[in-house]
């Protein structure tokens, strides 16, 4: 099935003019959004079936990749069976072959470092899952992703703890940095382990770390500032944040837009290049507001003066275009239109039609195979 490109002059639209983020040269401002594969082998190892697929994207047309969350530490950060790590050797030289075969296209590519805390359904460790208070998580697992029934209740953290998670985020950054990454980005959001102490009914602690908003973005501050001490200049270090999470799609920050200032300030103290909005509905421009009608990445870029990235419908040319020109972001991230078209900008770019993202891409698993096949068959018909 496809739908009309919304184009009043696609060749010129906003979104297909050159970017900048830190010391990288972006040829345009469409990205590749972040998006859960579980094609990983067992014990985390990118597979060949990866490096065509993240390749694909480049051969597409995107300016930006940023990859699925990869889980950085072999204790309790992983989250999904069949994820990728970046957190022994093997990984590094599995990722290389994914960079290398990226960079082949002329297209930087961003490793997402996640730490999934308390919404882990996959451990090959065998690690228990840990949170900031110990309360289990609202829904239940995703069966796209290989679960089902109910969260577990994770341990409450210790700071013993909370410094191995800092340490095991500014180390992967460091392996992706050997991995031939051009950047990494900081997943704090969408309800795993950053954006859990930054959500006021999942965290309960009454240390530096709970209570007001300045200290539930603390964690967030501490691990964002270890990478660029790893890295120093030489990495691109972004972070991405929601208001909403995976299993609670109705959440907002309790202080609204005051809340936002706060945030968005502590990660440009803590030296992030550029800031990720993760969707908050695919009609971006209404759900994406405050009540005093700003929108959350408006915000971002008035507090820190850094890039700031989109996300949510952004396929739809009218509305990116609106986004852009509005001075709503500087970049636009695309998930599920990425995953129906892995050509779009050159799609947009030549006035083409897109094919509509279909869930039977995710369905029975969400890997790669599963979206390979269906776009097989679309082909076919």
């Amino acid at each position: 099935m496809t739908e009309t490109v919304n184009t009043t002059t696609a060749h010129s639209h906003p979104s297909l003019q050159p970017a900048r983020i830190a010391n990288l040269e972006l040829h345009n401002r469409l990205a590749v959004a972040p998006m859960t594969r579980v094609s990983a082998t067992a014990d985390g190892v990118p597979t060949p079936e990866m490096v065509d697929y993240y390749a694909e994207f480049g051969r597409g047309g995107f300016g930006l990749i940023i990859t699925e969350g990869i889980y950085p530490d072999t204790l309790h950060s992983q989250g999904y069976l069949n994820q990728p790590g970046l957190a022994t050797d093997r990984h590094v030289d599995g990722w290389r072959r994914v960079t290398d075969a990226v960079h082949a296209t002329g297209t930087p590519i961003v490793a997402q470092l996640m730490h999934a805390g308390a919404l882990s359904q996959g451990n090959a460790y065998g690690l228990p899952t840990i949170a900031p208070s110990a309360i289990p998580p609202r829904g239940a697992m995703m069966e796209e992703y290989g679960g089902s029934g109910p969260w577990p209740t994770p341990r409450e953290m210790t700071e013993q703890d909370l410094d191995l998670v800092v340490e095991g985020f500014a180390a992967a950054a460091l392996r992706a940095k050997q991995a031939g990454f051009d950047g990494v980005e900081v997943h704090a959001a969408n309800g795993y382990l950053l954006d859990q102490f930054l959500t006021t009914y999942t965290n309960e602690r009454t240390d530096a770390y709970g209570g007001g908003v300045e200290n539930r973005i603390r964690l967030t501050s501490r691990v964002v500032a270890a990478i660029r001490l790893a890295v120093e200049s030489a990495m691109v270090l972004g972070v991405r944040l929601s208001q909403t999470k995976v299993n609670d799609t109705t959440y907002r920050w309790p202080g609204g837009a005051d809340d936002a200032v706060a945030i968005f300030t502590a990660m440009r103290d803590a030296e992030a290049d550029y800031i990720h909005i993760a969707s908050e509905g695919r009609d971006f421009m209404e759900t994406a507001k405050f009540p005093d009608g700003r929108t959350i990445t408006a915000v971002a870029r008035q507090v820190t003066g850094l890039p700031v990235i989109a996300n949510g419908g952004m396929h739809d040319a009218r509305q990116a275009a609106d986004v852009l020109d509005g001075g709503h972001a500087d970049l636009l991230s695309i998930g599920r239109g990425a995953l129906a078209n892995p050509d779009l900008p050159n799609r947009l770019r030549g006035g083409a039609e897109l094919e509509r993202f279909d869930h039977a891409m995710l369905s029975p698993m969400a890997t790669i195979s599963n979206a390979q096949a269906w776009r097989a068959g679309t082909r076919g018909r």
